[in-house]
């Protein structure tokens, strides 16, 4: 009896979860979700570029993929993470003293200088290092070679040619591997991309009316005081056909009455769009019933005013992560004193868009009069401050 119940309860959750998976196929009007159809981009799979930035995509069966990392050893130390460099740092000077020591070591065996006494020498012996007289006392000597700028009670003796032609060499690498070193941290912590994390993107896009025609919107802020200059945005729209290939197609962005398609100055939040015509790539943003799974990727370059280096901040939309009929708030506001202030608590908000219909009655919102305890409102800030709640 027992058994038969316990089967029956795991029958039933069985049931539960297909039928929650069966609907979860459909999107809410009714329609198939096409992403389901498509595996390359499905949304069980990681995006091709993540909300950050950084591209998930990676190759197998590389040949010489070691080779390549060798001659690029540069480029490897800068791209990998600090805790990586921290280790491979602290293993390179680790191994060099041990290097080091071990040759300072067989020196003064082969020499000699092991069993001696070096305070009282033979007459006829000429010590290579003083007191090197054990692995320990070598691998020290070894730190002292490199990190001071003089010696104590161990010091290379001048008439023993092989310890000073060793101690050349040893300084010779010593000092090439701080200059590597030293300038992999350099270049690790001033290098454009550092700056580029402060260049902000909203979390989702909207499509929303610009001069009654429908656009796809996002917005990109600079959240430090220090501007940008020469900002460029371009778009890839990455697509999966019928016949599992990714097709990509250029999708362009634009400001208000910038016809350079740059922006000379990047200091407050920006609003890109696109214009969705029956040209557009885009434009199965307004069918939804034909609209497939996509990845829309951002790219955004600018030019540091400082050091006038270029860096480039990425982001991708999926189709989940774009609203229709909604506009963002505005995040740029006047304070008391009159000084603009940006409200950085509203730059991911968005608010339902006014119907079509209302925007042909309506021909000037400024022109009409609407009355709220006794006092006469925009009704625009009206339909904002409603709507954002």
């Amino acid at each position: 009896m027992l058994l038969q119940m316990v089967l029956a309860e795991l029958a039933t959750q069985k049931f539960i979860l297909f039928h929650v998976t069966f609907l979860a196929a459909y999107r809410m009007d009714g329609t198939s979700n096409k992403a389901t159809a498509f595996p390359l981009l499905s949304t069980r799979r990681k995006r091709l570029v993540t909300k950050d930035g950084h591209s998930t995509l990676r190759m197998t069966n590389t040949q010489s993929k070691g080779l390549l990392c060798l001659r690029d050893i540069w480029g490897v130390l800068l791209d990998i993470r600090w805790r990586w460099m921290m280790l491979i740092f602290s293993a390179a000077f680790l191994t060099h003293w041990l290097f080091f020591a071990v040759l300072w070591y067989l020196l003064a065996e082969i020499n000699g200088d092991l069993e001696l006494d070096h305070d009282a020498p033979p007459d006829n012996h000429t010590i290579c290092v003083k007191y090197i007289n054990s692995f320990t006392a070598a691998f020290s000597f070894s730190l002292e070679t490199q990190l001071t700028i003089g010696y104590g009670t161990m010091f290379p003796s001048a008439d023993c040619p092989t310890a000073i032609a060793l101690l050349a060499v040893h300084m010779l690498v010593g000092l090439m591997l701080e200059a590597f070193i030293t300038g992999v941290f350099v270049a690790k912590i001033s290098r454009p991309k550092n700056r580029a994390y402060s260049i902000r993107f909203t979390d989702t896009a909207v499509v929303a009316h610009k001069e009654s025609k429908p656009c796809l919107m996002f917005q990109v802020a600079n959240t430090r005081t220090s501007p940008l200059t020469g900002v460029k945005v371009t778009a890839i729209l990455y697509e999966e056909q019928d016949n599992d290939q990714l097709h990509h197609t250029s999708v362009d962005f634009q400001l208000d009455n910038i016809i350079s398609g740059e922006c000379p100055f990047f200091t407050f939040p920006l609003t890109y769009y696109h214009v969705i015509t029956q040209s557009s790539p885009l434009v199965p943003l307004l069918q939804p019933e034909e609209l497939s799974y996509f990845e829309l990727v951002i790219f955004l370059s600018a030019t540091q005013e400082g050091s006038g280096e270029t860096c480039q901040r990425r982001t991708s939309y999926l189709p989940t992560e774009i609203v229709s009929n909604h506009r963002f708030t505005s995040t740029l506001v006047q304070n008391t004193k009159g000084e603009y202030e940006l409200r950085m608590e509203n730059f991911d908000k968005t608010i339902p868009e006014l119907p079509a219909a209302a925007g042909n009655k309506i021909q000037n919102m400024a022109e009409l009069e609407v009355c709220a305890n006794g006092q006469r409102i925009d009704s625009f800030q009206i339909c904002e401050a409603v709507l954002a709640e």
